[in-house]
């Protein structure tokens, strides 16, 4: 049997490291590859399996970006709705498996499950039980000065008037993501013990959005988590950023009159379709010089005009200057046999 080494045997190998007796073994990374690269030239990142990061950067930034508009619009309503200034911030915007977002909530707390119909499967909001009995006692009269946070789930009296709450941020929610899909969230069922409730497997991916809100000299977390199967269908739109771009513009036709000018200056294929026919393969290979292929169409009707192959206009065959020309009658409509 191999020696095994105790904790003074570990110490006295460490120290030996330290005082440069003993050299420390250094293994040169080794690159397997069909091509050669060099090792130094290239960035090696670790992959952990259990965490996939099933969410690129850019669309994860993109949905920083919203939610900022988001925390910014839900502290409006808010401050508006009690009359005293209340600060939303985005304080974090992470992929995490569903175990760990359950596993570091508190118990008991708020715990919001939201549906946002067309998108199948539920989200869930989480509000601290710090900002909800101060957001509580101001919506009663109180000032916060003496506030006790209590150690137990929401009475329904405090349901009831937390939900005022709730359904701005569901209305701010819906604000946010206007750009990318109209969506409506809705409340479907509220929670205190978050160990319970599975909206997803353990292991599955879930984006959580974290927002910090202050309210004069208390403050409290927020968090929203997105399972990535919920919104897999709008990660399309997430990647593109032209909804981004087009809402910095407040006027839609300005942001009209940007893209067909752009297009203006795009070259287009124009042809003249003469005349369509079908025939079998036996035929075509049996064609020589001198063979007629007929058409069955009239010499006088008009001959189609096609831009980049698609059918668009009517034209006659004419001549300028020496050339072929085609002149354009009309377009075609969907009652037209071309």
């Amino acid at each position: 049997m191999a020696e095994i080494l105790d904790q003074s045997d570990i110490d006295a190998l460490l120290s030996a490291v330290d005082s440069g007796d003993v050299e420390e073994s250094n293994h040169d990374a080794v690159l397997f590859s069909r091509t050669r690269r060099d090792p130094e030239l290239i960035e090696i990142r670790p992959y952990d399996f259990k965490r996939p990061e099933r969410v690129s950067k850019d669309q994860m930034r993109a949905l920083q970006t919203l939610h900022e508009g988001f925390a910014r619009n839900f502290g409006a309503s808010l401050s508006g709705f009690l009359r005293m200034i209340v600060e939303v911030r985005l304080v974090s915007c992470e992929q995490l498996t569903y175990a760990e977002f359950i596993g570091a909530l508190p118990n008991p707390t708020a715990f919001n499950l939201l549906e946002a119909p067309p998108l199948e499967g539920q989200m869930c909001m989480e509000v601290s039980p710090l900002i909800i009995y101060p957001l509580i006692d101001r919506l009663l009269g109180g000032n916060n000065d003496d506030l006790f946070i209590p150690q137990r789930p929401l009475t329904v009296i405090e349901t009831r008037l937390i939900s005022k709450i709730t359904d701005r941020a569901l209305m701010a929610l819906g604000e946010a993501w206007a750009g990318v899909q109209e969506l409506e969230f809705q409340l479907t069922e509220t929670e205190s013990n978050p160990q319970i409730v599975q909206i997803v497997p353990p292991n599955e991916v879930v984006i959580v959005i974290g927002f910090e809100v202050k309210l004069a000299n208390r403050a409290g977390t927020m968090n929203l988590c997105i399972p990535y199967n919920v919104i897999e269908p709008l990660m399309e739109d997430l990647s593109a950023q032209s909804w981004f771009n087009a809402s910095r513009l407040k006027d839609p036709e300005q942001f009209a009159g940007r893209i067909a000018s752009q297009l203006e200056q795009a070259g287009l294929q124009v042809s003249g379709l003469l005349a369509e026919t079908t025939m079998t393969l036996s035929d075509l290979l049996s064609l020589s010089t001198g063979d007629l292929v007929v058409t069955e169409k009239p010499a006088a009707q008009s001959v189609v005009l096609c831009v980049e192959g698609e059918k668009k206009f009517l034209a006659d065959v004419g001549q300028i200057k020496g050339s072929r020309a085609l002149q354009v009658k009309r377009a075609i409509t969907p009652h037209d046999r071309v």
